[in-house]
């Protein structure tokens, strides 16, 4: 099996199969911007659905949250983002390209793409300024009068506001955690790595209030499991790793961190960052609106939660499954590329196929069985062209069973059920059918692929 896997051929089956767009590609494309087609709706949904389960549903300790996008701009200032949340860039004059003054040796130069920027005669660099990140907008009616507001940046302070409400009402005390999944907005420039790094990106975040005294304990812990829920869902163990942050990395407010890192094809790059975090967010909310974002114990002492920080992105999240998935192998004499995601992230569970489409009886029963399936998971009916190509065709979109409706189905009512990674085929009971994929889907499952950098 083939270990090596390019950006480009990720690109490649990404377009090819619909998983993501370039937006708005018929007016030449928007830098670090991409839409994403039904596959790739669908396995967003399915990482978000997994990320949420195991952060909610799974545990008594974390609520759920969907806090608004568009916050006071007061909230800004508390957290540090407005006076503190910026780039160092460099523009070119020549080319009038704008560029991380932090990323030159990654970037490329505007008109010679094979030197970086700088290295030519005609390049004429700026120095570097500071550059906000946050898109800014206006709230009101009439230009002259709104009010300047901005898309948030992340997820976290809409959760540290709320967390006065929270408390009141979760019928829970630290350590607690909060939980949200949402929309998050960075107007920074990037070095077009794909779908790693966007102006638009989702975020799947965790503020984890804990006692002082603990939270050095729970940061650890939170670190471990993330690494394992990362591992649960298949990424290779050789392709993931923790890296703490040194004392100069680290920000100000925060006494630890560290990136679980993927070996991505541009290189080990962060996947996920889990922070101690302190009091610091809590803190600097309630000196700034005079509301005390503090836990009351029933003896009546109180103290301000620390907070340990799981962040992912489900964009980042989504490159990663894709890329540990990705598998090139010769079958029969011919390449197959086939998408080896576990099959509780795979777009779609089931393929059910007549083996001949124009066959009234068997397509009769395999839509009959499609009908069934579909109620309760993910599963497409197909009956276009040769049946090899349409295995080929579900075998790069990742779906992991294929269920083929043929002769011997009109004779003793079973069909063949395909399984994607080992390509092993049985015969099972159409009336079981259903049950038999369910208990597959919910089977222990671990990559196929080679476990070596």
């Amino acid at each position: 099996m083939a270990d090596a896997v390019t950006m480009d051929k990720i690109v490649s089956l990404c377009k090819r199969r619909g998983f993501v767009f370039p937006s708005s590609e018929i007016y030449g494309g928007l830098g670090s911007s991409y839409d994403y087609g039904h596959y790739g709706v669908l396995l967003k949904d399915n990482i978000k659905q997994r990320w949420m389960s195991s952060m909610v549903q799974e545990r008594d300790d974390i609520v759920a949250l969907d806090s608004s996008i568009i916050l006071h701009p007061e909230v800004w200032k508390a957290s540090g983002h407005v006076g503190g949340f910026s780039d160092p860039l460099v523009d070119c004059k020549f080319c009038k390209k704008r560029y991380r003054a932090d990323h030159l040796e990654d970037s490329q130069c505007g008109q010679r793409p094979s030197k970086k920027p700088g290295e030519t005669s005609d390049c004429d660099l700026t120095g570097a300024r500071q550059f906000n990140l946050m898109f800014e907008t206006r709230v009101g009616a009439l230009e002259e009068t709104g009010v300047p507001v901005y898309l948030r940046p992340e997820t976290a302070q809409g959760i540290f506001i709320n967390f006065k409400n929270v408390a009141a009402i979760a019928r829970r005390k630290p350590p607690f955690g909060i939980a949200q999944v949402g929309k998050s907005f960075r107007n920074e420039i990037t070095p077009g790595n794909f779908i790693f790094r966007t102006l638009e990106f989702e975020q799947m975040e965790m503020e984890f209030f804990v006692p002082p005294s603990e939270a050095d304990e729970w940061y650890r812990y939170w670190v471990d499991e993330r690494y394992a829920w990362h591992r649960r869902y298949g990424i290779r163990e050789s392709h993931l790793r923790i890296r703490p942050h040194d004392a100069d990395e680290l920000s100000h407010y925060s006494s630890g961190t560290s990136d679980l890192e993927y070996l991505f094809p541009i290189g080990w790059s962060e996947l996920e960052g889990i922070a101690n975090r302190g009091d610091f967010d809590l803190s600097a909310h309630t000196a700034a609106s005079g509301t005390k974002l503090e836990w009351v114990e029933q003896d009546g002492s109180r103290y301000t939660p620390h907070v340990i920080e799981p962040a992912l992105g489900v964009n980042r999240s989504m490159l990663a499954f894709l890329v540990d998935a990705y598998d090139e192998e010769i079958v029969a004499e011919r390449e197959r590329t086939v998408l080896r995601l576990h099959p509780q992230l795979a777009p779609v569970k089931a393929a059910v196929l007549p083996l001949i489409g124009k066959s009234e009886d068997m397509s009769g029963r395999a839509r009959k069985l499609y009908e069934e399936l579909r109620q309760v998971i993910s599963v497409e009916y197909d009956d276009g062209g040769q049946i090899g190509r349409r295995y080929r065709r579900h075998d790069e979109i990742g779906t992991p069973y294929a269920l083929t409706i043929d002769d011997q189905t009109l004779e003793d009512d079973t069909v063949t059920i395909r399984e994607r990674d080992s390509l092993a085929q049985e015969r099972i009971s159409i009336a079981r059918a259903r049950e038999h994929v369910l208990d597959r889907l919910v089977a222990p499952w671990s990559s196929p692929k080679v476990d070596s950098p």
